[in-house]
């Protein structure tokens, strides 16, 4: 019997140092991803008219607009 076989029967978890990494590579990518598809819509003619309609809405909740 090995020693991970023994560490199996006991209940202990095994090593699984490599599923952080590539859990960490794939939320990397991930945000990225999202990073950049915010950043297309908002530099775009949509961002252009979501930020200027937010900016007037905000403007006519405080009274100056």
């Amino acid at each position: 019997m090995t020693q991970r076989d023994a560490d199996d029967q006991r209940g202990n978890p095994r090593d699984e140092q490599g599923i952080t990494t590539a859990e960490y590579a794939v939320g990397t990518a991930a945000g990225a991803g999202l990073a950049g598809l915010l950043y297309q819509l908002l530099t775009g003619g949509f961002g252009d008219q979501l930020l200027r309609r937010l900016f007037d809405h905000v403007l006519g909740l405080l009274g100056l607009g």
